[in-house]
């Protein structure tokens, strides 16, 4: 506490404050354009850093971290495109809910649980990051390639009444993922003799496919056959959820923060897994199942604080092992090497001020994030009131404008429009295209975690039944799929009965 409090001045010093506060904007600002990301965020404001102190650069950082994790669920609630991987989970009930013109109200909510997911795994990073730390180290290939494979299991939760069309989903989501080159072996894969295919499937591109393009050309064709929909904008205001409705979900906060943070401490995971893990969860234990899916307020309260949360775990193994879990920690990883802090056991012993420093500077851009979108939501839904056929073109032209600067490839471009044309077509069959980005995002985690411990084992599968952990998850796996089974046959049950009885009371 001691230190804590010496440490209070320099956060709280002027130019800190500010850095922090212009951090966290261009963070939300890069997190709600599609295309864009908090990465691009970080590697952005990076060099800008080398001219400060530690403590404010370290600020800075920490706040586009932050703000371009909060970010995602902006675009992702308005115009129905996760501006981030992590956000692609909020889509699912963000965007009906400014549909039905509650805009206003998922945003706030999705400000305020945010928050509270990323100062819960604050405190848990605080207080038990050694142990914690320890733990995560525990996760070897084996582990962690049953951790995401209970991750993949969340597909059934996805898949909404039939099971099959969630897995055929999540398949093309795997051959997507596998176009490119190898990473172990450095072979071509399915690439057809083509040399720009080398550079494979960028998870942003397919997901700017996959949830722009078909959602310009339905609103497209509804505005060409004069059945253009239209939202109710009058009534949209800055609104913060009642305490009545976030206690109602304050059980799913609780568990969706010990989720997300739980997630974000094992490396190579992140905030796409954890947010998909608590959705999945708060779904299969809702009394109101069926409305997840429809702008269900639970379904956006659970992906915002688990994909927050993520960010204080993520900082445990960073901090104390210099592990960093996802492409953003490892820029910030280099940018505390960069101003002289090499993480480790030994960076708080002797740099225990700048530790602190980091408490306090993630618990002030949690305040800027805040603050920024509260006052901001009046403005952020004023592009709900521009008309629906001439808000899609803009869209798509930035979206492939986002696309394009991805990776400076017109090849991405092609990628987004070939990808968005599968996902109109698998939406007019009733496939669902979630469980696709599902296999995107962990597909790539699963072969490698896979492969790297059958090398470890000299090709033995041994490792995978050896380990309690592996098994753990192994069990979990089993339990979820049982579990979605068993609801299919129930759910196929009820018309028959129903026939049945409306026969028999006939008689």
């Amino acid at each position: 506490m001691e230190t804590l409090l010496a440490v209070l001045p320099l956060v709280l010093d002027p130019l800190t404050l500010g850095l922090i506060v212009v951090g966290t904007l261009i963070g939300i600002v890069f997190g709600s354009i599609p295309g864009l990301t908090y990465s691009m965020a970080l590697v952005l404001v990076l060099p800008i850093t080398f001219g400060f102190d530690t403590v404010p650069a370290i600020g800075m950082l920490l706040g586009a971290y932050i703000g371009g994790m909060t970010g995602g669920s902006v675009s992702a609630i308005l115009i129905g495109i996760p501006g981030t991987p992590s956000a692609a989970a909020t889509v699912l009930d963000g965007y009906p809910l400014a549909k039905n013109g509650r805009a206003g109200l998922a945003l706030g909510t999705a400000v305020v649980v945010s928050a509270f997911g990323g100062l819960f795994s604050l405190a848990v990073m605080i207080v038990s990051v050694d142990f914690v730390a320890r733990m995560a180290i525990r996760f070897g290939p084996a582990e962690i390639f049953a951790l995401v494979l209970f991750g993949m299991s969340t597909i059934c939760g996805l898949a909404g009444k039939s099971l099959l069309r969630g897995m055929i989903a999540g398949t093309i989501g795997l051959l997507l993922m596998t176009i490119g080159m190898d990473e172990l072996d450095g072979v071509p894969r399915m690439t057809f003799g083509t040399t720009s295919m080398l550079q494979g499937v960028h998870l942003l591109v397919a997901m700017v496919g996959l949830f722009a393009v078909p959602q310009v050309m339905s609103v497209l064709v509804n505005y060409k056959s004069g059945s253009q929909a239209s939202y109710r904008t009058e009534a949209v205001k800055t609104e913060l959820p009642s305490l009545r409705q976030l206690g109602s979900n304050w059980s799913v906060m609780i568990r969706s923060a010990l989720i997300g943070t739980g997630i974000g401490s094992i490396p190579g995971t992140g905030g796409p897994v954890a947010a998909f893990l608590a959705y999945d969860h708060a779904r299969r234990f809702s009394p109101d199942k069926e409305k997840f899916g429809k702008g269900q307020l639970s379904g956006v309260v659970a992906p915002e604080t688990a994909n927050n949360a993520v960010t204080g775990g993520a900082m445990i193994p960073l901090l104390s092992l210099g592990i960093p879990g996802d492409p953003a920690t490892a820029i910030i990883l280099g940018g505390l090497l960069i101003h002289g802090l090499a993480p480790g056991p030994m960076l708080f012993i002797e740099h225990k001020v700048e530790v602190y420093t980091v408490y306090l500077a993630i618990g002030v851009a949690y305040i800027s994030v805040v603050l920024i979108q509260y006052f901001g939501i009046r403005l952020f839904v004023k592009i709900l009131r521009v008309p629906p056929h001439i808000l899609a073109v803009g869209i798509l032209v930035v979206c492939t404008i986002g696309t394009f600067a991805i990776r400076n490839s017109f090849l991405d471009v092609y990628v987004m429009t070939g990808v968005g044309l599968i996902g109109y077509l698998l939406n007019r069959f009733r496939i669902p295209v979630t469980p696709i980005v599902l296999g995107l995002v962990l597909g790539g985690s699963l072969e490698r975690e896979f492969r790297t411990a059958m090398i470890l084992s000299e090709g033995s599968l041994d490792i995978f039944y050896t380990s309690p952990l592996v098994l753990f998850f192994f069990g979990l796996v089993i339990a979820v799929l049982t579990f979605q089974l068993v609801g299919e046959r129930r759910e196929r049950a009820k018309p028959k009965s129903n026939v049945q009885e409306s026969a028999h009371a006939e008689s």
